[in-house]
């Protein structure tokens, strides 16, 4: 059995962010740290495996070129890999904006501050689904 990363520290002066999308939520800690992302105690790597959601959980990173600075601890629950890639992104943005105001400019300029509110739209009664209607018989 493989033990987990850890990231040392009580968390006593970790940012929080939270962040939507779909029906994921992702609660978001930086701290100074070495770079280490850590998503349900998980390496990134073993929780993403697709290369786009890696990118995009470490774009608001990148973006402020701070990937080597801070550490980041995610606990993300709700939805697909893709909702929660795109939860964690708009978490790590808000906090990392909570942290420096300055990089403020540069995440709202890339989008990575815009919460994306496409959600799935409810079923309604009497139909078959959100707008689908039921098949014409003749007979």
């Amino acid at each position: 059995m493989s033990t987990a990363p850890t990231i040392e520290g009580k968390g006593t002066n970790d940012i929080l962010g939270t962040g939507r999308r779909k029906t994921s939520v992702a609660r978001v800690r930086i701290r100074p740290g070495s770079g280490k992302i850590l998503v349900n105690q998980r390496a990134l790597d073993d929780y993403f495996r697709n290369e786009r959601y890696r990118q995009a959980v470490q774009a608001p990173l990148h973006e402020t070129g701070k990937q080597e600075q801070l550490d980041v601890i995610i606990r993300v629950h709700g939805g697909g890999f893709a909702g929660q890639a795109d939860a964690c992104k708009l978490g790590i943005a808000r906090a990392i904006k909570s942290l420096d105001t300055a990089a403020e400019e540069a995440l709202r300029g890339a989008g990575l501050l815009t919460r994306d509110g496409r959600m799935k739209e409810r079923k309604k009664y009497g139909l078959r689904g959100a707008r689908r209607g039921t098949q014409f018989s003749k007979r």
